[in-house]
């Protein structure tokens, strides 16, 4: 442990003897240092032990006596060492009575004890106590590894809660916790959530200390550490203790670290192989070859294959960086860690192809992903969502390449749009007409109805009106002239001159489809 002034005290070489302050020798002692000056204090750090022969000092002046401890004590010095026999044969009393009064041990050093011993003792303590601690921290760290190794995180979470006498948890990339020691911890640790995703956010390797809690009695003193080799973390460590970790708790805290980043942070190469299986296996689904893509999946994704399954395709919104890519892929495969579900995200070039289980929860938490970008980009200063997707209706491995079609429909519906999300199933399942709205098609519209608003400017009639009266009424004469207020036969006069004017028959469907939508895609501009 460290130096105190007990234990240079209870040191039978020092012969140190307590003249005041007894009751104050408990404190550590940071350093000892000898000084000579009237007022040392502007060279001290705080818990020195203060080595003096009072050569400068008026020590039997109790005014003078009385502002020199006050300043010791106000700067933090801890104690006060003084040599008899040198300028004084007895401390005086005015310094005794002092340090009584100001609480500050005094203690009596020898002639035949030089300063020089007792900064070798408090040295030589400090050392041993360093010493300790790294042995400590050794210790501990073979602790950690064992149990990462026979228990993984939860093991490590485990030990390392043991070590610092607190608690620790496990979070993912999106902040939610993975696993907590002990279970009790389990609260306070969800509560940290928020202070999780900040930090993500910052470059790593990031740290930061936070309040566990609200409660006072459950006020810990929190250290959130990334772990990770890469710009965004994959996960997080958080370490609550009553107190600041000391030397041998630090090296735990740092084991751990380490240990939890090579746990959490699959190699490189391990990702490449695995996004070559993904790649391949999504390759064949595409190309209708459902049988050979299961061979290929194996145990990493042929779970994937055996219920339904939705197809999602992400393509970047107006943006070079990968950043919105890593962040949904990190999202939707935490989840599914989580949750003990297959998926499969497998980048296209400028896109991102997920395979998710239908109802589960990757799919679930990337649609709640989606939502709150789509929300975000509503709000004024929120910043762009930075990708785009469209989901298939559910599937099974025979019909992935329908799939993958019905979620590149999607995906175009949410570009015309300007959604983050489309679902193929609601786009299916809702009305054309939001689909006129799109540039071309009222380009096209006006240019095909131009010639008869043309006519009507003129004061010659009001052929727009008849024909959308005409067509709404299914061509039912009698039925559209009472909408207009004319006569059946000035209907169909307008009629035949609509058909003159345009060259084109309104006995033909298609031609009464398009004037039609036409109209539709005007009313909407």
């Amino acid at each position: 442990m460290s130096p105190t002034l007990a234990s240079l005290v209870r040191h039978t070489a020092l012969r140190l003897t307590v003249r005041a302050g007894g009751d104050h020798l408990d404190v550590p002692v940071r350093w000892a240092h000898a000084s000579e000056l009237a007022d040392p204090v502007p060279y001290m750090e705080g818990g020195e032990l203060l080595l003096i022969t009072a050569l400068k000092l008026d020590a039997e002046d109790p005014e003078a006596m009385s502002r020199y401890v006050r300043r010791l004590v106000g700067a933090g010095v801890v104690g006060l060492g003084f040599a008899v026999g040198v300028h004084y044969a007895d401390i005086p009393d005015a310094l005794v009575r002092a340090a009584e009064d100001e609480g500050l041990p005094l203690l009596e050093v020898p002639r035949r004890t030089p300063f020089i011993a007792i900064s070798k003792a408090v040295s030589a303590a400090i050392a041993a106590d360093q010493y300790q601690a790294v042995t400590a921290g050794f210790a501990a760290q073979r602790e950690l590894t064992r149990r990462a190794l026979a228990d993984g995180p939860e093991g490590l979470l485990s030990a390392l809660a043991g070590q610092v006498d607190g608690w620790a948890a496990l979070y993912d990339a999106s902040g939610a916790v993975v696993a907590v020691a002990p279970a009790w911890a389990g609260r306070r640790a969800a509560r940290l959530a928020a202070d999780v995703r900040r930090l993500r956010d910052r470059p790593a390797p990031a740290s930061a200390v936070v309040g566990g809690a609200d409660e006072p009695e459950e006020a810990d003193r929190v250290e959130l550490h990334t772990l990770g080799t890469s710009r965004r973390p994959r996960a997080a460590l958080a370490v609550g203790t009553a107190n600041a970790p000391g030397t041998a708790e630090r090296y735990a805290v740092h084991s751990a670290v380490a240990l939890l980043t090579l746990t959490t942070e699959r190699s490189r190469a391990l990702q490449a192989a695995e996004q070559r299986i993904g790649t391949a296996m999504l390759r064949m689904l595409l190309a209708g070859e459902p049988d050979h893509a299961r061979a290929v999946a194996g145990d990493l994704h042929g779970a994937l294959l055996d219920a339904p399954f939705r197809v999602v395709v992400a393509e970047r919104a107006e943006t070079t960086s990968d950043e919105p890519f890593v962040v949904l892929a990190d999202i939707v495969e935490s989840a599914a860690a989580r949750a003990g579900e297959a998926v499969l995200v497998v980048p296209e070039g400028e896109r991102l192809v997920v395979l998710a289980k239908d109802g589960g929860a990757a799919l679930a938490a990337g649609v709640e992903h989606a939502s709150a970008l789509e929300a975000g980009r509503h709000t004024p200063g929120a910043e762009e969502a930075g990708f785009l997707a469209g989901m298939s209706a559910p599937t099974g491995p025979a019909a992935a390449s329908v799939a993958y079609q019905q979620a590149r429909q999607a995906l175009s519906v949410a570009r015309r749009r300007g959604r983050v999300c489309v679902e193929h199933d609601l786009v299916a399942a809702g009305s054309v007409l939001p689909l006129l709205a799109d540039d071309a098609v009222r380009a096209f519209a006006d240019g095909l109805l131009r010639a008869l608003r043309d006519h009507d400017a003129t004061g010659r009639g009001d052929l727009v009106a008849s024909l959308r009266a005409w067509l709404s009424r299914h061509g039912q004469w009698d039925a559209a002239a009472a909408e207009l207020g004319v006569h059946r036969h000035t209907l169909r006069y307008r009629m035949r001159r609509v058909e003159e004017i345009l060259g084109r028959s309104l006995d033909d469907p298609d031609v009464r489809m398009e004037l039609w939508l036409a109209l539709k895609a005007t009313d909407r501009s």
